[in-house]
């Protein structure tokens, strides 16, 4: 698949066709190789502490995630497969009642395994109220099945 249609399924398959994504209000706005940004516009019912008030940490959290994994999927096939294995959040600070904004890269594509680095500000603010680092499982599809989506089936390694 071509690299601009590739993307363009991805950011439509983020903003639209992931349910929960949609909920939050998540939208694309950069992706490239190796790097994605996200915002999620700011809605009170996005707020976990409504007197200080803050933003809801699970929001934070998925907010990496999701834009953590499209960063990986800008660098994998459109058949590859990925799911987070670990996820860590640092918060920072409240994040404000104000738009999300999130950068993810990639500090290392390899065969089985990504890793992410991640952080969420507001958009008046450089200053970060999240850091995260994620790893993701990849699963890659044998290049002979690429046009099935099937993956080739694989030995265990005690039978190898």
């Amino acid at each position: 698949m071509e690299a601009k249609k590739y993307l363009d399924a991805l950011t439509k398959a983020t903003e639209e066709w992931i349910a929960f994504n949609k909920v939050l209000g998540i939208k694309v706005e950069e992706l490239r190789p190796g790097y994605a940004r996200f915002r999620i516009p700011y809605r009170p019912e996005l707020l976990g502490d409504p007197v200080r008030p803050a933003i809801h940490g699970g929001v934070l959290s998925a907010l990496v995630d999701a834009c953590g994994g499209a960063a990986c999927f800008t660098m994998v096939h459109v058949n590859d497969r990925l799911s987070t294995v670990d996820l860590r959040v640092d918060y920072l600070r409240p994040a404000k009642p104000a738009d999300l904004i999130c950068e993810s890269e990639v500090i290392r594509m390899g065969n089985r395994v990504a890793c992410v680095k991640s952080s969420v500000r507001g958009p008046d603010s450089d200053d970060p109220v999240v850091v995260s680092m994620a790893v993701y499982n990849v699963r890659r599809v044998n290049k002979e099945d690429e046009n099935q989506g099937e993956e080739k089936p694989r030995k265990h390694r005690s039978t190898e």
